[in-house]
């Protein structure tokens, strides 16, 4: 079972892949996390690394390969943007929320004013969006690839997780039924 959980920052996609993952038994891999590792890493903000990646596109190939990678080992969930285009997956989600809610949480999580996060969010999704449709054509507004689509500001995390899990085993048992 792989399950791949995408959607723009601020929706809560680390919070839901890391509950789903404990829930399920299974490893987290999130892309978020190497990537601010990354930064971190280098001495710079997530925001000063993906304007490295505008001119150096090791950066997004290396990571999004890794990924991949690391999908193929066994059974997973896989939390980033790209995740419902770069993983075969058996069940893949789309989280959204509203820019407001977002840059709401994205204040409270990096302790900032709600104004200076929103900024910072909105330069973050210019900078990668635009990244990954000249690296590999993807539109990041094309739902498509996703099984499910789940608008985190009208559900708590547990709820989300929950019809999640009942999703996942319902895809288990069919498979098994084959």
């Amino acid at each position: 079972m792989i399950v791949a959980i995408g959607g723009p920052i601020g929706v809560g996609k680390s919070t839901v892949a890391r509950m789903l993952a404990e829930r399920l038994g299974i490893p987290c891999i999130s892309a978020g996390g190497v990537f601010r590792e990354l930064a971190e890493r280098r001495g710079i903000s997530v925001v000063e690394l993906n304007r490295l990646a505008e001119g150096d596109p090791s950066i997004d190939r290396d990571l999004d390969r890794l990924q991949s990678e690391m999908a193929r080992s066994g059974p997973c969930v896989v939390e980033s943007r790209l995740a419902g285009w770069m993983v075969e997956a058996d069940l893949k989600v789309w989280l959204d929320a509203p820019l407001e809610v977002r840059a709401a949480r994205v204040a409270g999580r990096e302790g900032t004013d709600e104004g200076a996060a929103r900024d910072e969010l909105l330069g973050r999704e210019r900078s990668e969006w635009s990244r990954y449709k000249t690296l590999y054509g993807i539109d990041i507004t094309d739902r498509a690839p996703f099984h499910l689509i789940v608008d985190t500001s009208r559900w708590a995390p547990e709820v989300i997780v929950e019809t999640l899990v009942l999703l996942s085993r319902g895809l288990r048992v069919a498979s098994e039924a084959r």
